[in-house]
């Protein structure tokens, strides 16, 4: 072989060695961004939520240490929550090298229990937020983490699922402190009956206070042994609020006694202590007196939906149209006989607004020691359909089934340990994995009818500061706890006389200070927003 030839053989060949090395080199640094074990490449490891399989914790996340991470719900825990949890650890422990504790805080005093989880320094990871549970004044007071850089890092995948404008939309002080979820819905009250009653007694159908209080009385004298109105220990959010809503228009729950209508926002009065106050507080009375409610109610454990489930009560004021369909259907799944009706207040108001980013979110309280193994875990709980699915409908087979791509619940409301929806997984709801039953294209129906009558949330933007007046705030609560509910309940004898006593002793903690400075804050946020 000639020198030449020699020269072009040695040139192929580092060729190819070089070419070897770049091609291990390239492989090497795929598996490293992908934090994959298998060796997939960019494009396995990015697949579409719909397509989830597992997938490794992301990069930037250390997950040599074993951790349990804390998850705080509101509301009662379903029976088969053990057999839940077992089977997302099993899936985290491979994936985040952690495991998951669901903690439920019960609807007996939730307020009390959560303002002591993010107060007192408890071991909390990730934490159930809404406009009703306070989030705004919460992440003002500084009890979240802030996740604006974290989100990234921590939860990739979901940081670019969740839409900009929503992202926007639950800023505090421009920071985000919650994660929103994205299905879009109603949650706007209506009435919930006993449709199959109804019929039987010829009553009315309810659209207003009026009708409504009729179906009551049809209802106690018709069926003496059953309770018509369910109301529980929330005696604002189930009895207060939803009746201002229907009844006067209030935009919002405003809090400390402050109405305002949709209307008309920025004519803020007090409506603690009006004539209309007293003329709704009689109205409670009255209803106690017939026996619409019941005297224990300030001490109810069970659920409202849960005594219209077993047939223990006839009625809710108000409940929004996606609960309303899971209880028709658990109440139906052992009585099929029994009968759900549903009347939207928007329909009698003529506006409905949707549901705002910060309606369902989760947090990370400052206290967490694992905030980017929390952020990594909610991912899969959003992004990864195996976690999604169970949490939100639990084992196929055992506690659900598929049925021509709608939900089918194994057994009935009685026998089943999980049912759908059952760990009150609001939040984390993926509408590209969600399972309905047939029913809730009912719930669609609902949704379109409303759509056409939408108006913007002009609430649940709105964060207020109580930092100058806490302490009366704190007061507030006191008095209104000791001196309205029982008023509310239909257990003070003398209405006008409790009315009197409890607006001296709102004087007396604060009532003047703390409405003036609410107001204030609103009439500012109004403007700023181009609110008239």
């Amino acid at each position: 072989m000639g020198m030449q030839s020699r020269k072009m053989v040695s040139l192929v060949v580092a060729l190819i060695l070089m070419l070897s090395l770049v091609s291990a080199c390239s492989n090497n640094n795929n598996g490293g961004n992908n934090g994959n074990g298998n060796g997939a490449s960019t494009s396995d490891a990015t697949t579409k939520p719909s397509e989830n399989t597992a997938t490794d914790a992301p990069a930037g996340i250390d997950t040599s240490k074993k951790v349990e991470l804390q998850l705080y719900m509101l509301g009662n825990a379903p029976k088969d929550l053990p057999k839940i949890e077992e089977e997302v650890n099993k899936m985290a422990m491979e994936d985040l090298n952690a495991t998951v504790k669901f903690n439920y805080t019960t609807w007996t005093d939730w307020e009390q229990k959560y303002k002591l989880l993010l107060s007192t320094g408890q071991d909390v990871d990730l934490i159930f937020t809404a406009d009703w549970t306070q989030f705004q004044q919460y992440a003002k007071k500084g009890a979240f983490l802030k996740l604006d850089d974290l989100l990234p890092v921590d939860a990739p995948e979901l940081y670019d699922f969740v839409p900009q404008d929503m992202w926007d939309a639950v800023r505090i002080d421009n920071n985000i402190y919650t994660i929103p979820a994205t299905y879009k819905e109603y949650v706007t009250n209506g009435f919930v009956w006993r449709e199959d009653l109804r019929k039987k007694y010829n009553l009315p159908t309810p659209v207003d206070i009026a009708s409504f209080e009729a179906y009551l009385d049809g209802i106690k004298q018709n069926e003496p042994d059953m309770q018509p109105l369910a109301i529980g220990a929330d005696l604002g959010g189930a009895l207060s609020d939803p009746f201002l809503d229907i009844h006067r228009h209030i935009v919002g729950a405003l809090p400390y006694g402050m109405f305002a209508t949709y209307e008309n926002p920025s004519e803020m009065t007090s409506y603690w202590g009006s004539p209309e106050h007293l003329e709704d507080l009689q109205t409670f009375k009255r209803w106690a007196d017939k026996g619409y409610i019941s005297k224990n109610e300030l001490n109810e454990t069970e659920s409202n939906q849960d005594k219209l489930t077993a047939g223990t009560a006839a009625a809710m004021l108000g409940d929004n149209p996606t609960r309303f369909n899971s209880t028709n259907s658990n109440m139906q799944s052992v009585h099929p006989d029994w009968e759900l009706g549903y009347s939207p207040y928007g329909l009698t108001t003529g506006y409905a607004t949707p549901v705002h980013p910060i309606h369902n979110g989760f947090a990370i309280p400052k206290n967490s020691k694992n905030a980017d193994r929390a952020l990594a875990f909610y991912e899969k709980l959003v992004m990864d359909k195996r976690y999604n699915q169970l949490t939100e409908y639990g084992i196929e087979g055992v506690n659900y089934t598929v049925d021509n791509g709608y939900y089918k619940m194994v057994g009935n409301a009685d026998t089943n340990g999980f049912l759908r929806e059952n760990m009150n997984g609001w939040a984390w709801r993926n509408p590209e994995f969600m399972l309905f039953e047939p029913s809730y294209d009912g719930v669609q129906k609902i949704f379109t009818e409303l759509d056409k009558i939408q108006a913007p949330d002009i609430y649940t933007g709105f964060a207020e500061d109580y930092t100058d007046y806490q302490a009366e705030r704190a007061a507030l609560e006191q008095v209104e706890k000791q001196y309205l509910f029982p008023l509310m309940a239909g257990q003070v004898k003398d209405v006008e006389a409790g009315l009197k006593t409890f607006m001296e002793k709102a004087n007396q903690a604060g009532l003047q200070k703390v409405q003036e400075a609410y107001k204030k804050q609103w009439l500012t946020y109004l403007d700023e927003q181009g609110i008239k």
